[in-house]
């Protein structure tokens, strides 16, 4: 019999107080509003949505860049962008703690070539690693607009690891709290520790908040949002080809 406090239940009922906590709360969707504000703007602006985030985090970023239901000035932004684009080695991606040297992020940038009008979402949960500091910072100094998702409980609760001292939170022009725990995990285990991590539920629910909020705003000033179609239905592998052409060269799409 499993433990009452471990349980597929009781994470359940955990996560969901958590997504209606979000959900219900003024000053979220006051900053949903906010993002969405910034992701209407960029694509209006003729700019494209650059996501970026690493380890677990780039599942948020594969909400935002390139999915059926999304936007599609949307460009996903990947450590392994460094082999892919940049000429370094498969190996150099052996090195666990990369995302934490310097000069990563911006090597990065610079692969992705954006424009002025491009907007930078940063997603980590801590906020804290080096490379998203530092993507956050080179934005930022380039006059990019950034919006970041993170968990503000879990960034307040651990020292900075960017040489400057900032942190994510603390560039971003909008953040959106994804509400996860220090250490994101929500159950706690008997005897220390935790289990089931939080960020990803609600990392999703946020993006896709925005997305929706923004498309409003798009509709209201009498714009078609461009978005993707499923290529698993019919003509819409074609007719999604069709509006990535506008983006020629701006937006990555390969197999993942």
């Amino acid at each position: 019999m499993s433990d009452a406090s471990v349980s597929a239940e009781r994470f359940v009922h955990e996560s969901r107080a958590v997504l209606d906590r979000v959900t219900g709360s003024a000053a979220v969707r006051e900053d949903v509003a906010r993002a969405a504000e910034l992701i209407a703007g960029c694509v209006r602006g003729d700019g494209v949505v650059q996501a970026f985030g690493t380890g677990h985090s780039q599942a948020v970023v594969l909400e935002i860049a390139g999915r059926a239901g999304g936007l599609v000035p949307t460009n996903r932004l990947s450590i392994a962008d460094l082999v892919l684009y940049g000429g370094e080695p498969p190996s150099v991606l052996d090195d666990p703690l990369l995302e934490r040297r310097a000069g990563v992020a911006a090597r990065l940038y610079e692969l992705a070539a954006p424009r002025p009008q491009d907007l930078f979402v940063v997603i980590s949960n801590s906020g804290v690693n080096n490379v998203v500091v530092e993507m956050a910072l080179h934005a930022k100094e380039r006059g990019h607009a950034v919006l970041a998702l993170t968990s503000l409980a879990h960034t307040r609760a651990v020292p900075a690891g960017h040489a400057s001292g900032r942190k994510l939170a603390d560039i971003a022009d909008v953040v959106l709290d994804n509400a996860a725990p220090r250490g994101d995990a929500l159950l706690e285990l008997p005897g220390g520790g935790a289990v089931c991590a939080l960020s990803t539920l609600t990392g999703v629910l946020l993006v896709q908040m925005a997305v929706a909020e923004a498309s409003a705003l798009l509709l209201a000033a009498g714009e078609r949002p461009p978005v993707y179609v499923s290529a698993n239905v019919p003509g819409g592998y074609e007719g999604n080809l069709e509006l990535e052409k506008r983006y020629a060269g701006r937006i990555r799409r390969t197999a993942s």
